[in-house]
């Protein structure tokens, strides 16, 4: 990971889905924000869908979420608009903010 030119790790939804309940979830997710941040990396996770995972996922230190908990998928105008209207679910939450992309 040194070696890459990369500077965010996503977590894939298949692990953020099964949070905060699934054990073995829960401590790969936790292992690879810590391994993000020993390499100054920023981490995503993918598929965010209740207020449950964002809550394990701030615990843990991940810096930004995506999925249908803020919004469903928008187009670029779309988004644009729902950005200046909306606050979002978890935005200038301390430690965690949406991601687009």
């Amino acid at each position: 990971l040194s070696e890459l030119p990369i500077d965010t790790l996503k977590i894939d939804r298949s692990f953020t889905s099964r949070l905060p309940t699934d054990r073995k979830s829960g401590t790969l997710v936790s292992t690879i924000i810590a391994l993000a941040r020993a390499f100054d990396m920023t981490t995503v996770a993918e598929g965010v869908e209740n207020r449950a995972q964002l809550d394990y996922l701030r615990r843990e230190g991940c810096d930004e979420s995506q999925g249908y908990l803020h919004t469903k998928p928008l187009p670029r105008s779309e988004f644009e608009a729902w950005l200046l209207s909306n606050d979002g679910v978890g935005l200038g939450a301390p430690g965690l903010r949406s991601a687009r992309g």
